[in-house]
């Protein structure tokens, strides 16, 4: 799918549950890159008291979700993709509450917060298109 790519001359394929692509290459990766680099922008100024908790918690679930887009990535079919796609969207998810927390506890403020939220609601509508594509290719 093109509006998965960043290249369009390196189109991801799946075809008898080989893959062929190049990680670097998806753009649903590079935003969740992106979004993981404001996490940390966004939570560096935080209280030392939240050191070993928001702060912890909101990067660790922002890293999860390119992590596991690339370990999906790298998995031998679709299906076992698909589910490190799920994974990558409950870390969503999980990121998306630990933000609001932060925010009605005045830790972030409001446009921040909907722009980090704005990114977030981004990545989880690509990560249902391609989880789609991918059920879709699924023998």
């Amino acid at each position: 799918m093109r509006f998965l790519i960043v290249n369009p001359s390196h189109i991801s394929i799946y075809s008898n549950l080989k893959a062929v692509h190049n990680l670097k290459e998806l753009k649903i990766w590079n935003k969740a890159i992106d979004l993981s680099i404001e996490v940390y922008k966004a939570t560096a100024d935080f209280p030392a008291d939240e050191r070993f908790g928001l702060v912890s918690q909101s990067r660790r679930a922002a890293v999860s979700i390119p992590s596991n887009i690339a370990e999906g990535a790298g998995r031998n079919s679709p299906k076992e993709f698909t589910n490190f796609l799920g994974i990558a969207n409950g870390s969503s998810y999980e990121l998306q509450t630990q933000l609001v927390i932060s925010n009605r506890l005045n830790l972030l403020n409001d446009e921040k917060l909907d722009s980090l939220l704005k990114q977030i609601d981004e990545l989880q509508k690509m990560n249902y298109s391609f989880q789609n594509t991918l059920l879709s290719k699924q023998i």
